[in-house]
């Protein structure tokens, strides 16, 4: 017959499951924009339960007074939930759009600490480890580490305030396989040791050394990365938090751990390789190589200057054409300039012009951000298409209007060999035929390549802030 206790775990196994088809669901919805509120909300629901039920799966068959919730530390844990996500709710809520890139990759640094933490609990609360116990541990350090430190460094790069400049470091594949080998040769010393806990002890050593050289890694490995591949890096070190979630869950034997760690792993990888595919990139080039900071010898090779034009002669343009098509950009988060796209959207489809966006994987600083941004302004989904649904349509195009956009509309990734962006799928922007390019300045985008579309004779440039030029666009409409 079972008892009490047994019913107790049978139902604890229960909420897990619930746990993991909610984050599974969660995600699912996640996919799509008018879900994705919702898939948040559900995957928060799961995490929730999953907290919980962790929480009360360590003392099952005790009551809970006041005096069991001190002496076992469930206070300090419920104390650190509250804090946390009073400041997580304070920071989502006031960061810029401009700033969510940087956000996102410290939240996958939290993640990559977190399970480190975890494991290295693990470690000081045991006698010694089995091998498999050890491995895992020894691999959620190792992953969790190059997730924090690397992330680290992309919010630095991302924000602006720590490498701005891009940096070399000379043999950098050697130095990075030598700390590699370093961290799994300290993950072996740890997990085969069979040694008690203490300082000096063969397998605190060995933790020691894993700790260290994958930290470091982290940095090495996306310090000297270029910031055309940030959208990239994100995605990976995403996958490197769930993957070292789901070593942490094999680790404390956590069914719910695996599953969530597994999903973020996954899904972080599927689209890391997504955005690589969209760029015409290998992730082994990502990993050991470097990209952006060179310009092409067609680009430097021009001499010819961009046209500029006034909001008042591209009204003009705009007022006749019948399809227009807006390509964002980083500028466009920048100047926080999509509720303003919207109701110009708006006013050419009340002039009858065909409108849709056209959106690429890897435009702005992590993916996925120029549909966040669109979706703020309460842009159809309907109206967002990727660059293969939009290419075949674009010599059609009457108007396309480029917002703070440049290496996703270089046409040096279609004919110039010598661009490091060649072979890239872009959007064919230079097919329209009108072309107007949104930008502050003359500079060139995040990867400092040129783009010889602000040359070419279909193309004129409108300076300035986009918000204000899109706003003195719509006030013409308004007073024709």
């Amino acid at each position: 017959m079972t008892n009490f206790t047994d019913l107790i775990s049978i139902f604890i196994t229960i909420l897990y499951m619930v746990a993991s088809v909610l984050f599974i669901r969660g995600i699912k919805l996640l996919g799509k924009a008018d879900t994705a509120r919702k898939g948040n909300l559900l995957s928060s629901v799961g995490m929730i339960i999953a907290v919980v039920t962790v929480l009360a799966e360590k003392e099952v068959r005790d009551s809970f007074t006041l005096t069991d919730v001190l002496h076992n530390g469930y206070l300090y844990v419920i104390v650190a939930v509250i804090i946390g996500s009073i400041i997580g709710a304070i920071w989502a809520k006031k960061v810029e759009m401009t700033g969510m890139p940087q956000l996102v990759a410290l939240f996958n640094g939290f993640g990559g600490l977190s399970s480190l933490l975890v494991a290295l609990t693990q470690y000081l609360n045991s006698d010694h480890a089995e091998p498999f116990e050890g491995i895992t541990l020894g691999l959620t350090i190792a992953i969790g580490a190059i997730a924090f430190t690397g992330s680290v460094v992309a919010w630095g790069k991302l924000s602006g305030k720590m490498f701005k400049k891009s940096v070399s470091i000379p043999g950098k594949n050697v130095i990075n396989a030598i700390l590699a080998l370093a961290g799994l040769v300290g993950i072996f010393l740890y997990a085969f040791s069979g040694d008690a806990i203490g300082v000096g002890e063969i397998g605190f050593i060995g933790i020691a050394i894993v700790t260290a050289t994958y930290l470091i890694l982290g940095l090495t490995m996306v310090v000297t990365i270029g910031g055309g591949d940030m959208p990239v890096i994100i995605s990976l070190l995403n996958a490197f938090s769930g993957l070292a979630a789901a070593f942490a869950g094999l680790a404390i034997t956590n069914s719910v751990l695996v599953v969530s760690g597994c999903l973020v792993g996954t899904s972080g990888l599927i689209l890391t390789l997504i955005m690589c595919k969209a760029m015409n990139r290998k992730l082994y080039s990502l990993l050991f190589g470097t990209f952006g900071g060179s310009s092409s010898k067609k680009g430097e090779g021009s001499g010819k200057e961009p046209v500029a034009m006034s909001v008042e002669d591209a009204y003009l343009i705009l007022e006749a054409a019948s399809s227009v098509v807006f390509i964002p950009g980083y500028g466009m988060a920048v100047a926080q300039a999509q509720h303003a796209v919207k109701e110009l959207a708006d006013k050419l489809e009340e002039n009858g012009a065909e409108v849709n966006f056209a959106i690429h994987p890897v435009a702005g600083r992590m993916p996925g951000h120029m549909n966040v941004l669109l979706a703020e302004a309460n842009v159809p989904y309907e109206q967002l298409k990727t660059a293969d649904e939009m290419n075949p349509q674009m010599p059609n195009t009457d108007v396309a209007i480029v917002i703070g956009a440049n290496d996703v509309v270089n046409p040096s990734a279609v004919d110039d060999e010598t661009s490091p962006l060649y072979g890239m799928p872009i959007i064919n922007a230079f097919e329209a035929r009108t072309v107007f390019v949104l930008k502050r300045g003359k500079g060139t985008g995040f990867s400092g390549i040129e783009n010889p579309l602000f040359t070419n004779d279909n193309t004129v440039m409108i300076y300035g802030d986009a918000k204000q030029t899109v706003s003195s666009l719509v006030s013409e409409f308004d007073d024709a």
